[in-house]
């Protein structure tokens, strides 16, 4: 199994559903609403989708899906 890389796990985190099936149908469905100009995120989705794709179900819950980002100060 090729490793997500950050961005793929942040983008993960906002669409987890808590199955790996679930996930993928609600990144399979944002990626229909994307406009061209968003073809960066695009690649970012269809990249993620591969990837859970080549995966098991076990293999997708012994994922820890936590965002890598830090809230700024007030």
């Amino acid at each position: 199994m090729d490793k997500f890389s950050i961005e793929e796990l942040n983008l993960m985190c906002i669409y987890d559903t808590g199955t790996r099936s679930g996930l993928m149908a609600g990144l399979e469905k944002i990626a229909l609403e994307l406009a061209p100009e968003e073809a960066e995120l695009s690649e970012l989705i269809q990249s993620a989708l591969k990837k859970l794709t080549a995966m098991s179900d076990q293999e997708y819950g012994e994922l820890i899906l936590v965002p890598d980002y830090k809230e700024e100060d007030d």
